[in-house]
């Protein structure tokens, strides 16, 4: 296996990781938060609103556009560690 394809294993192999990552995170937020442990979280009051029906309604959404920003700043970082950045 050449040098260019072990960086490209190990490039996709990282990317992957931190796909992994954050969507286990966005999964447990609007999953896990959003419909398990509403009940539990519903007795957390937020802005006067329940914190179970927030994370239903709107934390999930704010997370996942958090995520999207740091897969964004992960992306950079790999980039620049292989290679890859313009």
């Amino acid at each position: 296996m050449s040098k260019k394809q072990e960086n490209a294993t190990a490039y996709w192999k990282e990317n992957l990781r931190y796909l992994a990552i954050l969507l286990f995170i966005w999964f447990l937020v609007s999953f896990g938060f959003g419909i398990l442990l509403v009940d539990q979280l519903n007795e957390i009051k937020l802005g006067g609103f329940k914190l179970g029906f927030w994370f239903a309604q709107q934390g999930s959404i704010y997370v996942f556009v958090i995520l999207i920003f740091v897969y964004i700043r992960l992306m950079n970082k790999l980039d620049k560690k292989y290679g890859l950045d313009e």
